[in-house]
């Protein structure tokens, strides 16, 4: 790993408004390359919206559809990996909630959301892989929401190599100091017991179909501990300094560093 600037972006994304949601995604985007940052992460489904209705369906588009040419070139100009959620439908007619990973060399890799929540269970496909991307000095797997609900999940993206973990998230309801105190029962367990940063970032305010959002963000280290965080409740940027020598600090000790440690010939 080497040391690098990332952007968590926490932003307002209404259903449908595809063009809206595309220029937030990015004046956010530049800001974070005028920020110095290699890497911007957005919240699940911000291109697109979230909601849990069958008529999201009818807003996915394929991997080589206008969104993912628009976040092709919105990396290209921008000089910055985008990290950028929609729904998407392949060639089988099966619909994902997918997070992009788009490179400003031109390419464009995919996570599909693995563990759905039940709400969700009538509108998406549960994704069948758990993918790691490389870019920017880094290594990181994705999640989305639901996801980091299963600690299993964290373990085996850090087993294969995991530096970072990005957890977008559509998690409405709660106020931001909710949602905050929600996250620390299980975010920061997912770092310390990995010896991986965990990032995560929330969708904020209405999105035009019954659900609001609490708009968070946050940032911990490998040793579980809570660096920066989003509590503000509007549309904003973390930038944070991803830094090699804090992955060492972990992974370089034998009492902090749980992984080589466990028993996998009995469990």
């Amino acid at each position: 790993m080497q040391d690098t600037l990332v952007a968590l972006v926490v932003h307002q994304a209404s259903v449908g408004d595809l063009e809206g949601n595309l220029a937030k995604t990015r004046h956010w985007t530049l800001r974070a390359s005028a920020a110095g940052a290699r890497v911007v992460c957005f919240p699940e489904l911000n291109l697109t919206g979230y909601c849990h209705v069958a008529g999201i369906r009818e807003l996915a588009q394929p991997l080589d559809g206008p969104l993912g040419d628009a976040m092709r070139t919105l990396a290209h100009e921008s000089g910055v990996v985008v990290l950028a959620g929609m729904v998407e439908r392949d060639g089988a007619g099966h619909f994902y909630a997918s997070h992009l990973v788009a490179h400003p060399a031109g390419g464009l890799e995919v996570y599909r959301k693995l563990h759905l929540a039940p709400p969700e269970c009538r509108c998406f496909t549960a994704g069948a892989t758990a993918p790691l991307f490389s870019a920017a000095g880094i290594t990181f797997g994705i999640q989305l929401c639901y996801d980091a609900h299963f600690p299993d999940l964290s373990t085996h993206m850090a087993r294969n190599g995991a530096d970072v973990i990005f957890v977008p998230h559509a998690s409405p309801r709660l106020r931001p100091e909710e949602k905050h105190r929600s996250w620390m029962r299980h975010l920061p367990a997912r770092a310390y017991d990995n010896g991986v940063y965990v990032l995560a970032c929330n969708q904020v305010g209405e999105n035009g179909n019954g659900l609001r959002f609490a708009g968070n963000a946050l940032v911990i280290d490998p040793s579980g501990w809570v660096r920066q965080t989003w509590l503000e409740g509007e549309a904003g940027m973390l930038v944070t300094e991803l830094r090699a020598a804090d992955l060492h600090h972990v992974r370089s000790h034998p009492m902090r560093y749980f992984l080589p440690n466990r028993r996998t010939d009995l469990y």
